[in-house]
């Protein structure tokens, strides 16, 4: 007997109302009939570890049957993907060092940049190298918008990482960048630069696939995404959507798997795949992704790209297919850690769509002298990472300290239920996709292994509804923890994998930048990540660019894209 759990029996047998409504339990014979029996109820209790009497399943039956009915009536009602719950999640605590309001950032955009012999040198070039060209219209937007569009057929399908061109949008916006440079008017440092961005973000005129074949022909109508209008207003061209693994999942989508540019035998990793992959092979300067549990830096890692992952509440989602309203983030990927800022800075703020996002400054500096912040790093992660790996994340810590960090080794928050923190994502991507899962069109997506989504999908029906409210309790206490970790150190460096880091980070919504560090045996490369405080992107950003300016990994390139 559980006496604890008895007063919320009306909760949790709500939840077994819906378990047994959508067929998951008993057949949907019930459901329809909109009536449970007495042994049905003594069964499914079983599920959530209750042990109501007979008398008190006797009581509840006409309570349970009564909700089962308008349960039914849910489950007539749509619900497009785009509507959000009520309930919202907001990380909280206290930042520090943050200044109030923000200053003119100076980019620092050079002015002797001239155009390369060859060229294809342009496919590699810096947000900050291509807005001096523009700029100074020693090229036009038009004709680097051709360029990468000639790069996006020469390689897109080899990689498996373009879905739509959007070629003609992309011509039109270059054309008027054009003009509004030649009457004196000029955005900014994105004006008139290409890019490219992950296929669940609408954008008018082209299908919005989400990388799924029940999605594959969706029209999204005149919906367009608040990160593309944010770009689009900042003078930057859109030239393609890219592939994601399929509802924002792995790189299998429903043309292909999308692949890594370095070693092309594998996949490009994480559901930002085509975002990483176009971006590592200079197909575009820079792309769109999303994050939910890795999403960001999973296929950064993999592809040897620089991926900004930023404070839960920072980019609106408007226009982007949900997958967790408590968890999905947006973020750049891009060649390193100053074109991140660079683009951060354009996508950043609130919409009045999005009720989550909030106004934050954002103090970005190029130059920052380290001995003056306090960075920590994780020592028994590092400790105890692979061998294979441990060369390539202790170097950094070598490199901060040159460059005059005095790292203080810190522990990671342990010790908490993650697999049922987990099961707030489950529950909630269960709920974005519950139409799919009851008209059975999840049999379309090409992934039907244990651990694909619609096998999560239904697994996720058997979250309670308590347990899924008790889940977000206990991270709300890990928020807690974390910030109270966070309050001694502006920047946490990190193994990007191993411990759990990655999904606490996800949980409470702390920002993180991923860049790249080496390679592994099979000539893929590796990362490190820096963690920081809500809300500070600005210092894990400089960190990070302090770093990759003392090292060459950002400049190295997958040799079979280099130069053709």
């Amino acid at each position: 007997m559980l006496p604890s759990l008895k007063k919320y029996n009306l909760m949790s047998l709500f939840l077994v109302c819906l378990l047994l409504t959508t067929g998951f339990l008993f057949g949907y014979q019930a459901a329809k009939e909109n009536s449970l029996s007495k042994d049905e109820i003594m069964a499914a209790q079983k599920v959530f570890g209750l042990d109501f009497t007979d008398q008190e399943v006797e009581q509840l039956l006409p309570n349970v049957n009564r909700t089962l009915r308008g349960i039914q009536e849910l489950h007539e009602y749509r619900l497009d993907n785009g509507t959000p719950p009520a309930l919202i999640f907001q990380p909280h605590g206290e930042t520090h060092s943050i200044d109030s309001l923000q200053g003119a950032i100076d980019w620092n955009i050079p002015e002797d940049i001239d155009m390369p012999a060859n060229l294809e040198e342009l496919a590699f070039y810096t947000l900050s190298e291509l807005a001096s060209l523009i700029k100074s219209r020693k090229i036009s937007s038009e004709a680097l918008t051709k360029f990468f569009l000639s790069r996006l057929k020469r390689y897109g399908n080899d990689l498996e990482a373009v879905i739509t061109l959007t070629e003609e949008r992309a011509l039109s916006q270059a054309k008027r960048a054009d003009d509004l440079l030649k009457n004196g008017t000029y955005l900014g440092p994105l004006h008139g630069i290409p890019y490219g961005a992950k296929d669940l973000f609408a954008v008018p005129g082209y299908k919005t696939t989400w990388g799924a074949a029940p999605f594959k022909d969706q029209n999204r109508g005149d919906e367009l995404a608040t990160v593309i209008k944010k770009l689009d207003d900042a003078g930057a061209v859109l030239v393609a959507k890219l592939t994601l693994g399929a509802l924002a999942m792995g790189d299998v989508w429903y043309g292909g798997k999308t692949r890594n540019p370095w070693n092309k035998e594998e996949g490009a990793s994480g559901s930002s795949a085509g975002s990483s992959a176009a971006t590592a092979a200079g197909l575009i300067p820079f792309a769109l992704g999303t994050e939910t549990l890795g999403s960001i830096v999973s296929p950064s890692t993999r592809n040897g790209v620089s991926g900004l992952r930023p404070t839960f509440g920072r980019v609106s989602r408007a226009g982007a297919m949900a997958l967790s309203w408590s968890m999905d983030k947006v973020g750049p990927i891009a060649r390193n850690a100053k074109d991140l800022a660079l683009v951060f800075e354009v996508i950043r703020g609130t919409d009045g769509k999005d009720l989550t996002v909030k106004e934050a400054p954002f103090n970005f500096q190029e130059d920052i002298d380290l001995s003056r912040l306090q960075i920590g790093y994780l020592k028994t992660y590092f400790d105890r990472n692979r061998e294979s790996q441990k060369k390539q994340d202790n170097a950094v810590l070598n490199v901060l300290r040159d460059l005059g960090a005095d790292l203080k080794p810190v522990e990671w928050v342990s010790d908490m239920p993650f697999p049922a923190m987990q099961a707030i994502l489950s529950a909630e991507a269960a709920a974005a996709f519950d139409e799919l899962t009851r008209s059975n069109r999840d049999s379309l997506l090409v992934r039907q292994d244990r651990g694909a989504w619609p096998n999560s999908f239904r697994s996720a029906r058997f979250v309670s509804a308590v347990d899924y409210i008790n889940a977000n309790r206990v991270r709300y206490e890990l928020v807690d923890q974390v910030n109270e970790l966070m309050k001694d150190f502006d920047v946490i460096v990190t193994p990007s994998f191993g411990g759990s880091q990655l999904i606490t980070t996800n949980l409470t919504g702390h920002p993180c930048v991923v860049v790249k560090n080496g390679y592994s045996e099979n000539g893929s490369p590796t990362s490190i990540s820096f963690i920081g405080n809500l809300f500070e992107e600005a210092k894990i950003l400089a960190v990070a660019h302090a770093y990759q300016s003392a090292t060459d990994f950002d400049e190295e390139h997958p040799p079979e894209f280099v130069f053709k």
